[in-house]
């Protein structure tokens, strides 16, 4: 089977500098090795890898190489008597590269501090709470550092003990040694103690040695006036408790808002619709409206209101969410048509009716499109 070239195995460019060519390869050796790679073609890729490397980090072997090819990788080729035996530095590249995975050149594995997690509660309001804001008591269950231990997770009066097994750096290292690499270092979390550092000998009576308590706390929340379904309030160190010392997290109230008997949010603004009778569009009218404050708002309805006609109230929305001013309350006027006349009142309706003659609104109508299409006679 034909050899790729070896720029190609290493994914380099032909005018690479040496810099470069050794990036690449341990790049590609962290990813291909198989202490770390299990599958199948792992052990034939790093092999070929590690070839590559071979001959173009020493510059008389690349020389060759670039020369003649892959001919002068066969016995006598040109400039290649000492490959079998020319590792230069391979074994600190590899101890170099598994010491990153023991923790980053060198450095302990032992668990850092970690930031507890956030935390949603999800709260309903009326459409009045939401508009002028209110305060609603919370029942929050979270994990908060052990009162017992003080985080410790040992028994008072005892304390965590230094593990044996990795000496405290929370990690246990293995050294091999290969014909090949030369000595290569692998690291894994101590089973011991997880990671830590520490062995609890004696666990907290309460928090049996894990350091957090599920706690349910009691918090009360103001909810500012003109929040709306779906707004978010961040309750800053109200999530749970962190590990290790790390801080705690968020506490997200989340808020859904119940529908309204009458208005309808858009926005800061509220929208209403109104029924009036015939006679009051007809001859005008004043008329007291619902406002969402509680009281009542006088509206004048001026002669010929039709229906669909909107009536603009300042200032009787919504409080503006953290600003000033309010926004405003749209009224829609909806025309009744009356039901269950008494004989009377059909009477006079039938009249009134009679009344109209060809001024009746459906003539008038008809009569103002004729002459919009086709002028006048």
């Amino acid at each position: 089977m034909s050899k790729r070239d070896y720029y190609e195995v290493l994914g380099v460019d032909r005018n690479a500098d040496a810099s470069t060519i050794k990036k690449a390869f341990r790049r590609l050796a962290q990813k291909y090795h198989p202490d770390v790679n299990s599958s199948p073609e792992a052990e034939e890729r790093f092999k070929e890898i590690n070839e590559a490397y071979q001959v173009l980090s020493d510059e008389q072997k690349r020389a060759a190489y670039d020369r003649f090819g892959h001919a002068a990788t066969g016995p006598g080729g040109a400039g290649f008597n000492d490959f079998a035996g020319g590792f230069g530095d391979l074994g600190s590249i590899f101890e170099e590269i598994f010491a990153g995975f023991a923790g980053g050149g060198g450095r302990s594995r032992r668990r850092a501090p970690r930031r507890g997690a956030d935390l949603r509660v999800d709260v309903q309001l009326t459409f009045e709470e939401a508009a002028f804001g209110t305060e609603k008591e919370l029942q929050v269950p979270r994990m908060e550092v052990c009162d017992r231990c003080q985080g410790s997770g040992a028994e008072p009066g005892t304390s965590p003990q230094r593990c044996a097994t990795c000496g405290g750096s929370g990690e246990v290292h293995r050294r091999q040694h290969s014909p090949l690499f030369g000595t290569v270092v692998t690291a894994t979390t101590c089973p011991n103690c997880g990671g830590s550092g520490e062995v609890i000998t004696t666990p907290c009576t309460k928090c049996r040695g894990r350091k957090r308590v599920r706690v349910t706390r009691k918090l009360n929340v103001n909810i500012p006036a003109g929040v709306d379904d779906g707004t978010r309030i961040r309750l800053a160190g109200e999530g749970e408790a962190g590990t290790l010392g790390g801080p705690p997290g968020n506490l997200y109230v989340v808020i859904s808002v119940e529908p309204h008997e009458i208005f309808q949010r858009d926005g800061f603004d509220i929208h209403m619709e109104l029924p009036i009778n015939f006679a009051q569009a007809a001859l005008g009218a004043t008329v007291k409206v619902p406002t969402l404050d509680g009281g009542q708002q006088e509206l004048e309805i001026p002669p010929g209101t039709q229906t669909g006609k909107t009536f603009r109230l300042r200032g009787l929305g919504i409080p503006r969410l953290q600003r000033s001013g309010r926004g405003d309350m749209l009224v829609t006027v909806r025309v009744l048509t009356p039901v269950n006349l008494t004989d009377e009142q059909r009477e006079l309706l039938r009249r009134l009716g009679e009344s109209f003659g060809d001024n009746n609104i459906g003539a008038n109508h008809k009569k103002g499109l004729f002459e919009r299409f086709f002028g006048h006679d």
